[in-house]
């Protein structure tokens, strides 16, 4: 029997904007699917973030399932506070469960996908409903390497995540081996919604794409970025949402909402970042060359930088050469990937269809 009101909810990890986008972007390309599923958005995440992926409507419901790593920017990490917090949600967990699978159940809901909140699949397991996952990585592979403190709440998430009914792996990934089911797709994320001759009209740009520079890292920013850089490079036009920016003559600062760094892209001949599934992936969408700083003690960096160096033009810096040097790197050559062939970036799509598939079966 076909479901007239099928019903999604979408439980999105508590840490910065990457996992709300590329979420956001498969529960978008349902609504275009199929305009009457109900979605139900579970997160922290600021509405106008999810607001400038999904064109519709949708529940947002502010639920905290896990942490992520609690940071001041997005370099920048505080293990005590994060450990605190974890052990908090733990100790809290058969609440949190009891709460959720309540309103699910209240609300008819037909399937969770999550990203990537291990409390997701116990929650659906005690709902009596599947929970599917995406994500290119596990919560468990940031926390195992950090000591003995964090070990006991690796294992707790491992045993989460072997209550997950399928995961689709992203790109750029480590092996999730705690998953007992695994789809591998392509790159998700946003499409452009600006041809570069807009874009060249609404903010005055005349600098060819080569010379033309988008720096972005993440929703948390980064704190004290070395602007005054760019007094050496006044043929070149750089490009932030860095909303504390000082006014700069080649500098130009995005502030309205409704333009994300996926929409400026199309100008750009390289972009500036932190490693961050959902920026590295859009550009590799649009075949856009990536400038990343290193991150260290986060584990994941580890697959997203060894990724851009395979399927992208790019260069590798140190935090150290960014905030103290001259950014002559920036605008320096790039190099070219190592892997002659390139991802497949149709994986918003697959997911999309595959969610479709089964709520209408």
């Amino acid at each position: 029997m076909t479901i007239t009101r099928p019903t999604l909810y979408l439980a999105v990890t508590n840490h910065g904007f990457g996992h709300a986008v590329r979420i956001s972007c498969v529960a978008e390309r349902l609504k275009q699917l199929y305009p009457d599923i109900l979605l139900i958005l579970s997160t922290t995440a600021p509405r106008w973030l999810l607001e400038s992926y999904i064109q519709g409507d949708f529940i947002y419901r502010p639920r905290a399932f896990d942490v992520g790593v609690v940071q001041s920017d997005s370099l920048n990490m505080d293990k005590k506070a994060t450990l605190e917090k974890l052990q908090d949600i733990r100790s809290r967990q058969n609440a949190i469960i009891a709460g959720e699978v309540n309103f699910i159940k209240t609300n008819r809901v037909n399937l969770i996908l999550a990203d990537i909140p291990p409390l997701a699949a116990p929650i659906a397991k005690a709902a009596n409903i599947p929970c599917w996952m995406m994500s290119n990585f596990g919560w468990d592979l940031i926390y195992q390497d950090w000591g003995e403190e964090f070990r006991e709440i690796a294992d707790w998430m491992r045993d989460c995540y072997r209550q997950c009914d399928r995961l689709f792996r992203l790109p750029l990934c480590e092996p999730m081996s705690a998953f007992n089911q695994i789809t591998d797709v392509g790159l998700t994320g946003g499409n452009p919604r600006y041809s570069e001759a807009e874009l060249r009209e609404l903010f005055k740009i005349k600098t060819p794409p080569e010379k033309t520079v988008l720096l972005t890292f993440g929703g948390l920013g980064l704190q004290q970025i070395p602007y005054h850089n760019l007094s050496q490079f006044s043929d070149w036009q750089f490009i932030t949402f860095d909303r504390q920016a000082p006014d700069l003559p080649n500098l130009i600062k995005i502030t309205d909402r409704q333009y994300r760094p996926v929409d400026l892209m199309p100008i750009c001949g390289r972009i500036v970042s932190k490693p961050g599934y959902s920026t590295f992936a859009e550009a590799l969408r649009l075949d856009l060359p990536i400038i990343s700083l290193t991150r260290h003690d986060f584990p994941e960096a580890e697959f997203l930088l060894s990724g851009i160096q395979n399927y992208s033009s790019h260069k590798i810096i140190t935090p150290e050469e960014f905030f103290q040097g001259n950014w002559e790197s920036l605008i320096s050559p790039l190099t070219p990937p190592h892997q002659p062939n390139s991802l497949p970036k149709n994986g918003t799509e697959v997911i999309a269809q595959e969610i479709l598939n089964y709520l209408l079966k």
